[in-house]
């Protein structure tokens, strides 16, 4: 509770912002009365009466591919943040706990995964594919996305596991598994919340950069989708700025939000910066 008092305002602002476009992408496909990709208009009708968000280039209801694009952009974040979460804070955890040989081996990895720029790996992976399904580009952007929370995670737990309760845990012949588990995990709870948002918004983001190249997930539509489909058929030239300004504007209040909800969290969260607001 002192918590949620001590957290800025901008972080409920932030963080109902996100909550409302995530129940547009969550209610929004089911209550459509069309697929994405049906034809149901003129091609580049503007905003009206009949569709509220215009039209693209083949005559698709842009509203529809809106909502259907929120869910597919969020459901591909989720997942890799998950994934990528999951995967940096095993890897730091087993490094920073285990140290000697098993630390080396396993920060080496990392530092080998940092050294090479994730966008060409994705762009390797995306290639190679025979098809993009949603879930395959969530597992993909995680697995490349881990290797900062990993090193992060492991500076924390080599930190904590000198401390007496870890050292009392393991004398009274506590296993290692429970060690991890219930008394150095919990200490980074706060951490691993913020890393989760972070790696959510930045899987956003690279999903919008993989599908403007063309190598988006296949058969559905997107966020990236939308925007790849905007400027292959000159909409910004054209002057059709609903096909474009849409997807742009709800990725940005989106990737947004969750900075703003991260920063937020950071700021209370990490002792540097709170002592500092302290003492200022």
């Amino acid at each position: 509770m002192n918590t949620l008092r001590t957290l800025p305002a901008r972080f409920y602002v932030a963080g109902a912002v996100f909550l409302a476009i995530a129940a547009a992408g969550v209610i929004g496909p089911p209550a459509a009365t069309a697929g994405p990709g049906e034809l149901l208009g003129a091609s580049f009708s503007p905003p009206g009466a009949d569709f509220l968000l215009g039209t693209d280039h083949l005559g698709r209801s842009v509203g529809v591919q809106l909502v259907h694009g929120i869910r597919t952009s969020l459901y591909i974040g989720l997942l890799a943040g998950v994934v990528g979460t999951l995967v940096g804070i095993a890897v730091g955890t087993f490094a920073g706990y285990l140290g000697g040989i098993a630390d080396e081996l396993l920060m080496g990895l990392t530092n080998i995964m940092i050294t090479v720029p994730a966008i060409i790996v994705l762009l390797l992976l995306s290639i190679s594919l025979d098809t993009r399904s949603i879930t395959v580009m969530g597992i993909c952007i995680g697995a490349v996305s881990w290797p900062w929370t990993a090193r992060a995670v492991r500076s924390q737990i080599a930190s904590l596991r000198e401390r007496e309760h870890v050292d009392i845990a393991r004398l009274s012949g506590t296993r290692t598994g429970r060690i991890i588990l219930v008394e150095l995990l919990p200490y980074m709870l706060s951490y691993i919340v913020m890393a989760f948002v972070i790696q959510l918004y930045g899987a956003i983001l690279a999903e919008a950069a993989l599908s403007l190249l063309g190598l988006g997930p296949t058969g559905t539509a997107s966020l990236g989708v939308m925007l790849h489909w905007a400027i292959a058929w000159e909409s910004i030239r054209g002057g059709q700025w609903w096909v474009f300004g849409t997807p742009t504007m709800f990725i940005t209040a989106i990737t947004f939000s969750l900075l703003l909800v991260q920063s937020s969290l950071d700021a209370v969260f990490n002792p540097r910066l709170r002592d500092g607001k302290a003492a200022a």
